[in-house]
C-alpha cells in the first residue's frame, strides 16, 4: 500500500515495471529540507534533471519550490506543471539564443 492505494492494483492496471510516487512523502521531505534552513532567506530549487515528471513538478510547485533547469525543454515542463517562472534558476553552459530569449520572456 502507498497512501491507501494498492500497489498490486497499480501493477495490474499499468503493468510492470512502473513508477509510483508518494505525494505525501515528496511533501514531507521537501518541507523538512525547507524548514531546516530556519528563518534565513532562501529558495529551495529542485533539480528538474533528477526527475521531470509533471506530477512531481506540480507537487513541488504547489509547495512554492523553485526549480533548477538546464534547457528550454525543462523550462516548458516546469511552466506546464504550474511552476513560477520567477523561481527558476537556468544554469549550465551552451545556451542557444532561443533558450536565452525564452527564459527572459
Amino acid at each position: 500500500m502507498a497512501e491507501d492505494v494498492s500497489l498490486s492494483q497499480v501493477a495490474e492496471q499499468f503493468g510492470t515495471p512502473t513508477y509510483v510516487y508518494s505525494r505525501a512523502t515528496l511533501e514531507r521531505h521537501w518541507k523538512a529540507f525547507d524548514q531546516s534552513v530556519g528563518d534565513f532567506p532562501h529558495l529551495v530549487c529542485y533539480a528538474v534533471k533528477a526527475n521531470s515528471n509533471i506530477g512531481v513538478l506540480n507537487a513541488l510547485a504547489r509547495l512554492g519550490s523553485g526549480f533548477d533547469i538546464v534547457s528550454r525543454g525543462e523550462l516548458e515542463r516546469v511552466v506546464a506543471a504550474g511552476g513560477d517562472p520567477s523561481k527558476v534558476v537556468f544554469s549550465g553552459v551552451g545556451k542557444t539564443a532561443d533558450e536565452i530569449q525564452r527564459a527572459l520572456d
